[in-house]
């Protein structure tokens, strides 16, 4: 007789038991946060905060650079408008005199969201928009400025005119005008060859406020915490973009 009250105790516990939210087992909260992942080879778009160019930059100068459009994964926002990347200029080669064009090496080291949340990166530049001087090698992320060719033919031709031009003056005046604009043609030839070999070609810009493409080099994983931007600060205004 005393079975049935034990057994009707033990089944009511056990409804307890399963009422009591303390009783169940929590899930664990990377699961309940969620994960969130960029893979290798995902293009980010950058706005160029500080100009460099093969001119006034050196090996080791640092590069400051916000994103200018957000990227998602899984259908959230995890690299916010106005997060912030800071890169390195890792080689300069400036242009030569005669032959040879400047090249700028640059890499992406960090990326940091606006909740203060940090990831380091080893990337590259993928792509820039037309506001920068040069063109760019993708494979190895590098700029390398324009040939100037058509320049040098210029200045050549512009130098034989003009010491036409004065030969001319100068042997109508002796009575040889001919003779004059020979020499002076040949001068002005002279004087534009020694301009061209003394002179650097056009120099690698990437200007403030160009825009320019990012590659990621590896895959970056954020949780739930980490893509949380409630209490966030503001952005700040953008800074005005300058002349190159």
């Amino acid at each position: 007789m005393l079975l049935r009250p034990i057994v009707a105790l033990t089944f009511l516990a056990g409804g307890l038991a399963a009422q009591d939210p303390q009783a169940a087992a929590s899930p664990p909260a990377a699961s309940s946060a969620g994960v969130y992942t960029l893979d290798s080879g995902t293009r980010v778009a950058l706005n160029l905060i500080n100009s460099i160019s093969t001119k006034h930059s050196q090996q080791g100068d640092r590069v400051y650079l916000e994103t200018a459009f957000p990227v998602l994964a899984n259908g959230r926002i995890v690299i916010p408008v106005g997060s912030w990347v800071a890169g390195t200029v890792t080689e300069v080669k400036k242009p030569g005199r005669v032959k040879g064009r400047g090249e700028l090496y640059i890499r992406f080291d960090t990326l940091t969201l606006p909740n203060g949340v940090q990831r380091d990166l080893r990337s590259r530049m993928d792509g820039m928009d037309a506001s920068s001087t040069g063109e760019l090698d993708r494979s190895e992320g590098k700029v390398k400025s324009e040939g100037n060719k058509a320049g040098d033919l210029k200045t050549v031709a512009e130098t034989t005119g003009a010491g036409a031009s004065v030969g001319a003056i100068a042997g109508n005046a002796a009575g040889h005008g001919m003779m004059g604009l020979g020499v002076g043609a040949a001068a002005g030839v002279a004087g534009g060859l020694i301009y061209t070999l003394i002179a650097r070609g056009p120099d690698a810009v990437v200007a403030k406020g160009s825009t320019v493409e990012m590659v990621l080099d590896r895959p970056v994983v954020f949780n739930g915490n980490d893509v949380n931007f409630i209490n966030a600060p503001p952005r700040p205004a953008p800074l005005p973009s300058a002349d190159k």
